[in-house]
């Protein structure tokens, strides 16, 4: 996904996606926190062709809230287009599964380490 512009459009219209604004609604923040947690790799912020970020909306639920600031500092990058596509792209360390889906199953502790191996062979 990061080297075609196409897939991140389509990203970007995603149904998960929230505006900054529309995160802040979500968790009872303004967007001033959303863009301070989005440069401190609390939260992934997707740049887009115009101002501001789009957001995905299941980083704020409890796992991955959980997970985003460590796989930040694991991956050593607060860039939301490598986080996103970290997250999303199936493992064979994970059995075919994503990160992501490996974190809401209960596995943490395994994908920062396999986020911290990745980071490495970069």
């Amino acid at each position: 996904m990061a080297g075609s512009l196409a897939a991140r459009m389509n990203r970007l219209e995603a149904n998960d996606m929230l505006s900054t604004d529309g995160a802040a609604d979500l968790v009872g923040t303004t967007r001033v926190t959303i863009n301070a947690w989005i440069a401190k790799g609390r939260a992934i912020g997707l740049t887009q062709m115009r101002r501001g970020f789009k957001l995905p909306s299941w980083q704020f639920e409890p796992a991955m809230w959980d997970a985003v600031p460590q796989l930040s500092k694991a991956l050593d990058t607060r860039e939301g287009w490598a986080l996103l596509t970290f997250l999303e792209t199936p493992l064979g360390a994970l059995g075919g599964r994503t990160p992501r889906q490996a974190i809401e199953q209960g596995h943490l502790a395994r994908v920062v380490e396999l986020a911290a191996v990745h980071a490495a062979s970069i």
